[in-house]
């Protein structure tokens, strides 16, 4: 079991923890202009006269997100060889297979995402509009929610995610404003 000794150590080790769904999240908008499995993952098919996720949603996201997911966990599990880098993984990586933690990190995240998409587009939100704060927790809950089957972090790290989450998040969306790569500041 990992062991948080205050709260400089519960900043540092989630925000290493959290770095591949950072990622994988950041992914999507990173490679929207490679065109390479650029077709939505609802089929472009709609539920009750709106489309079920829309055109943002797409298989391109998902490889990318979740091929990105997994080398970012495999170097955080390469890296538990160093002292200083050990020191703040709290995956026990000889125990948990860092490709199927990384697959199911990065999924969870762009599922969270799409789930709250569907929820979006039923409450007429049009795509790339803010919808605080399920626009900021739906990668944490999705990235937990599957990570869960192969490790569970302790609860101040999930307490942490939820608080300090949101704020990176919309942290992220206005330096993706600033830099040209999104449209909307949230």
């Amino acid at each position: 079991m990992t062991v948080i000794t205050g709260f400089g150590d519960l900043v540092i080790k989630s925000l290493y923890f959290f770095i591949p769904a950072g990622i994988t999240n950041m992914m999507p908008v990173l490679v929207k202009k490679i065109n390479f499995l650029n077709y939505p993952v609802d089929f472009k098919k709609s539920f009750n006269g709106i489309r079920i996720l829309g055109d943002n949603k797409t298989f391109r996201g998902y490889f990318f997100g979740i091929i990105a997911a997994i080398i970012v966990v495999a170097l955080q599990a390469y890296l538990v060889k160093y002292e200083s880098t050990r020191a703040i993984t709290v995956v026990d990586f000889s125990v948990v297979n860092p490709y199927l933690f990384g697959f199911l990190l990065g999924f969870g995240v762009l599922f969270g995402d799409s789930v709250k998409s569907f929820f979006k587009r039923r409450a007429n939100i049009k795509p790339g509009q803010p919808w605080i704060p399920f626009d900021q927790l739906d990668l944490i809950i999705g990235g937990l929610l599957f990570i869960s089957i192969v490790y569970i972090p302790p609860v101040s790290m999930i307490v942490f995610a939820f608080i300090v989450g949101p704020l990176l998040h919309i942290g992220f969306n206005l330096l993706g404003y600033y830099l040209g790569i999104k449209k909307n500041k949230l």
